[in-house]
């Protein structure tokens, strides 16, 4: 994922609805950057840097635990006798 897939995902997943956007007019090298988030919800305050760093962390962690039970899965059915074509139908691929 690219650093702006990266902010804009924890963004939406910390409030329901169009809660944020980005400047029209924006500064810095891309659009999609923590100076540049507008807000519109007017009960919702801008997130500091350190809680939308805080939850892009989350979501990475996450991922990277996600990856690793994925290939210690496979390696355990790999260690049952199971190919790669048959592991790969186990887990949709």
């Amino acid at each position: 994922m690219t650093e702006q897939e990266w902010l804009n995902i924890p963004l939406a997943n910390m409030h329901t609805g169009q809660w944020f956007g980005w400047k029209k007019d924006w500064t810095g090298e891309h659009r999609m950057s923590y100076e540049n988030i507008i807000i519109h919800d007017a009960s919702i305050t801008k997130p500091t840097l350190a809680e939308v760093d805080a939850k892009i962390q989350e979501l990475k962690d996450a991922e990277a635990n996600r990856l690793a039970k994925k290939e210690s899965a496979k390696a355990k059915l790999a260690a049952l006798g199971l190919d790669e074509e048959e592991i790969k139908a186990i887990i949709g691929i």
